[in-house]
């Protein structure tokens, strides 16, 4: 039997909020209100993408990746992972791995300088999954979640576009995964006042 087609496509407007919600709640530890969501989802809309078995139009998400990105510390241009979750019927499909690299690509095109994220140091799957994309464990986070349990944050440096090689492992050939279907206005990085990059540190769970 074949396996259905995947389609992705970036994040819409609110009425693919219910959808991500529901897929967030039901495969993540930790607890978000819609305020959330929306602190993400209104500001860089380009940045999050769904996955879906077939015909968005016609069909459920079964995949979700939220990001951010913004100004760390008045210096760097810094993409933050804040989200990715896939419908426990749908892993092991490769399709958390094609949501990371849709984002990676639409931060890289907005001139991030690094990529970070957190989960938890227990699970192995996401941590395998991080480090084949080129991430690698920056330090451990004590008690970070609201469960009791320790994170690792990971970090992905990203060249400037003229210096990286194309034979380099850790970048990402375009050909590799899907191409956004849609893509708004440039978006660059910005300085946000009610998150800080210090509050990402309770606000993020994978």
């Amino acid at each position: 039997m074949t396996s259905p087609q995947i389609i992705y496509r970036q994040y819409t407007g609110e009425s693919d909020l219910p959808h991500i919600m529901a897929l967030v709640q039901n495969e993540l530890s930790e607890p978000y209100v819609i305020y959330t969501f929306r602190y993400f989802l209104h500001q860089w809309p380009h940045l999050s993408f769904l996955a879906y078995p077939s015909d968005p139009l016609n069909s459920d998400p079964i995949g979700v990746i939220v990001c951010k990105q913004s100004t760390h510390r008045n210096r760097s241009n810094r993409g933050y992972i804040a989200m990715l979750s896939v419908d426990k019927n749908w892993r092991k499909r490769g399709i958390a791995s094609a949501l990371v690299r849709n984002s990676i690509e639409a931060m890289k095109e907005d001139g991030v300088e690094e990529i970070v994220l957190e989960t938890e140091f227990d699970n192995y799957a996401a941590l395998s999954l991080y480090e084949s994309l080129g991430f690698i464990r920056e330090k451990r986070l004590y008690r970070f979640y609201l469960n009791g349990k320790d994170a690792f944050r990971l970090v992905r440096a990203m060249p400037p576009p003229d210096s990286e090689d194309s034979s380099d492992s850790s970048s990402i050939p375009s050909s590799s995964f899907p191409k956004p279907q849609f893509r708004g206005p440039p978006y660059r990085s910005i300085k946000v006042i009610p998150y800080s990059d210090d509050e990402d540190d309770h606000t993020s769970s994978r």
